[in-house]
């Protein structure tokens, strides 16, 4: 599968998000900030990722459903894809 311009960028977009977030993480245990609000951020990190994922497998999902070559082993492994997100 490979995605489309639009869900890559949007996948990307998201990604550089989580990447900037960690950044973030980083900075604040490196200063010493205070367990919960470290945490809480790692926490939204967190689920960014997740949303990021969850993207790019239903962007895959769908395509793989309207290609018309696409076989019961192909959906198959993309609801396995998805589960593993969860």
């Amino acid at each position: 599968m490979h995605l489309e311009d639009d869900a890559s960028a949007a996948a990307i977009r998201r990604l550089r998000r989580v990447e900037g977030q960690i950044g973030g993480v980083i900075r604040m245990i490196e200063a010493n900030r205070d367990c919960a609000d470290v945490v809480t951020q790692l926490a939204a990190a967190s689920q960014a990722l997740h949303r990021a994922g969850f993207n790019v497998i239903s962007s895959g999902l769908v395509q793989c459903l309207e290609d018309p070559e696409s076989t019961e082993s192909d959906k198959k492994a993309f609801e396995k894809l998805f589960m593993s997100l969860s």
